[in-house]
């Protein structure tokens, strides 16, 4: 279906992609995966046609329609169905001459073919795409003017869908999905008739909706078969095989040296270290496994701990005006709490998130919090609330007034925005990069809650996994909204479900949650509860918690010297002070006496503490590095 040969591209002098080719056979199902910005977007376009490559080929089936999602969301006075129903090129055309022919033959010709695309079932099959994407019956009659850009989106991904091309390019496709829609396209592109090529960073999809991988790193595309489970055990093992080759061959060279730096000058060995230097000359090198570690997201603690609960819920009624969207909630949060809250788009759960982040008020009921503590609120509007002509560091500066230039550099950097990302305008910065700042802004004063509604949208694969260890080492309460499956088992401990206008805790795990709408089974013949495999996932976040756990009096237990200390020190303040009065030996030698062996007695204190602390904090760091 799809034949890459020797594909060469630049793009402002960089080269994006290099000498690759790769092959996608009919009915294949592919995704691309690789780091933002190594050129996955910019393959696409040339596989369209919309670029044209510095050299080399992209060939596609003679006669093959290629179908892809515009930029560009639907946004007329048509009904949903009816963009939907659009998408069918040859269906619409053949239905507007079927209403003006006259020719019989025509007529009978026109009939056999909407036949035989099963045009008459036309809108049963449009209904249940969109239905799968979240629309009811009645929003796919609604114009596409009334829906906001992320769910017109949803109807332009319905429309090619519909179309079933028989090349399907689709990127980043789950951005604009619940967990549900990301599950039904999960399914449906597992049995699409065509073929499949797929951009995404979403672990689920590709374990369950793909054959196999294609990984862009370096202008290369390497094929793996299977999932992205099964790239990744490939790609380790590929990388151990390599390091080891490389060692091998390392050892080869060094013991080839060392027989030319001996022999060399002896005549009766000079043809063997001859034949040697010849040797060591044609011998290829193996590439080195270049580590690329991706930056880290750093959540600073809390300043000042907070006594459970952090926040409560008591009867609480939300909405907007004279409209309620939920009622009846009776909620609980602590301050360690990792929480993942589970339901469809539209069912209150971006209003609940608003709420807790101060910007909604309870139209009644009780909503009690501590007047100082702080929320970091996650969400991908706010992302269009930076100063688009400002760049990373305008925006620091205004968070860091008093710090030099080094400090605001250095706290940009552990974010992940090297030197030349930091004087680039936002509107420039990538969505992966803009993520990145805005957490680096919200995150700045030491949260108590960090909310966040779909964090991992613009985030590649490696960034997805620092923000999921960055998560568990975070002393604080995370709540998680967010389509992405394998985030919510990595970090939620607990779940709320938001649907029926109320959110209630959720007994069950994420496997029963998707069960009740993928009609997989979630319990056995008897009732209960299916046993779940053992998880890596899910024991590396009972780890976490656990690890959270065992930190938290060691953490106590350093933070009260280092109280102590500044307490012991303001002392000795004070009595440097009454020390440095004039004349005070001559006037009041017996106060200036008392002061003295007060002062010796601050100093014996301020030592004890600092050795205290030192062994509390030798202690903390030892149990943060094991693992």
């Amino acid at each position: 279906m799809l034949h890459v040969n020797d594909l060469t591209f630049r793009m402002e002098g960089r080269i994006l992609i290099d000498q690759t080719s790769f092959h996608l056979p009919a009915k294949g199902k592919m995704g691309l995966v690789g780091r933002n910005g190594c050129g996955k977007s910019t393959l696409f376009r040339l596989v369209k046609g919309d670029l044209a490559p510095e050299s080399g080929d992209v060939r596609v089936r003679p006669g093959a329609s290629i179908g892809s999602v515009d930029q560009e969301a639907p946004g007329g006075p048509e009904t949903l169905m009816q963009v939907v129903l659009a998408a069918d090129r040859e269906r619409t055309a053949l239905l507007a001459e079927a209403e003006i022919a006259t020719d019989p033959h025509r007529i009978a010709e026109i009939q056999t073919r909407l036949a035989d695309i099963d045009a008459h079932s036309a809108e049963a099959r449009a209904g249940s795409i969109l239905n799968g994407l979240g629309f009811t019956a009645a929003e796919q009659q609604r114009p596409c003017s009334e829906f906001s850009g992320g769910w017109r989106m949803r109807v332009a991904l319905a429309a090619v869908l519909f179309a079933r091309p028989d090349l399907l390019l689709l990127d980043e496709p789950t951005n604009y999905l619940d967990l549900e829609g990301a599950v039904w396209l999960e399914t449906y592109l597992k049995h699409y008739p065509g073929t499949v090529l797929l951009i995404s960073h979403d672990r689920d999809l590709l374990n369950g909706a793909v054959d196999r991988i294609a990984h862009l790193k370096g202008g290369k595309v390497s094929i793996y078969e299977g999932g992205y489970d099964d790239f990744e055990r490939q790609l380790a093992e590929r990388q151990r095989l390599q390091m080891k080759l490389k060692a091998k061959q390392d050892d080869e060279r060094r013991h080839l040296q060392a027989f030319i730096d001996r022999f060399k000058a002896k005549a009766s060995k000079a043809k063997q270290a001859q034949s040697r230097v010849k040797r060591l000359e044609k011998m290829q090198p193996v590439a080195t496994i270049i580590d690329d570690p991706v930056a880290p997201f750093d959540f600073p603690e809390p300043q000042r701990h907070m006594a459970p609960p952090l926040m409560r819920l008591e009867g609480t009624v939300l909405g907007y005006g004279d409209k309620v969207v939920l009622r009846d909630l009776n909620l609980r949060i602590d301050p360690d709490d990792r929480i993942g809250i589970l339901g469809r788009n539209g069912s209150g759960k971006s209003t609940l998130a608003k709420l807790l982040a101060g910007k909604l008020e309870p139209l009644d009921g009780y909503f009690r919090k501590h007047k100082k503590t702080l929320v970091a609120y996650f969400a991908q509007h706010q992302m269009d609330a930076l100063s688009p002509d400002h760049s990373a560091y305008d925006h620091v500066v205004e968070r860091m007034p008093d710090a030099t230039e080094a400090q605001r550099r250095a706290r940009l950097a552990t974010f992940g925005l090297p030197i030349h990302l930091q004087e680039t305008p936002a509107k420039k910065l990538s969505g992966g990069e803009k993520a990145r700042l805005l957490f680096n802004l919200i995150v700045f004063d030491g949260p108590h809650l960090i909310l966040m509604d779909e964090p991992t949208n613009h985030l590649d694969m490696d960034s997805r996994a620092a923000l999921i260890d960055a998560i568990n080492a975070y002393p604080g309460a995370v709540i998680l909204i967010s389509h992405d499956r394998h985030l919510i088992e990595s970090c939620a401990d607990r779940l709320w479900l938001s649907e029926g206008g109320t959110v209630e805790p959720y007994d069950g795990d994420m496997e029963e949650y998707r069960a009740r709408f993928s009609g997989r089974p979630g319990k056995d013949e008897n009732g209960k509860r299916k046993a779940a495999p053992p998880d890596v996932k899910t024991e590396k976040r009972r780890d976490a918690a656990t690890k959270r756990v065992a930190l938290k009096p060691l953490k106590a237990e350093a933070a009260k010297w280092e109280k102590e200390i500044e307490r012991l020190k303001g002392i000795l303040a004070v009595i440097d002070k009454g020390l440095a009065a004039p004349g005070l030996y001559q006037k009041d030698p017996k106060t200036a006496t008392e002061l003295q062996i007060k002062r010796a007695r601050a100093e014996e204190l301020i030592e004890t503490a600092e050795m205290n602390w030192l062994e509390a904090a030798e202690a903390l760091e030892t149990a943060e590095a094991e693992d």
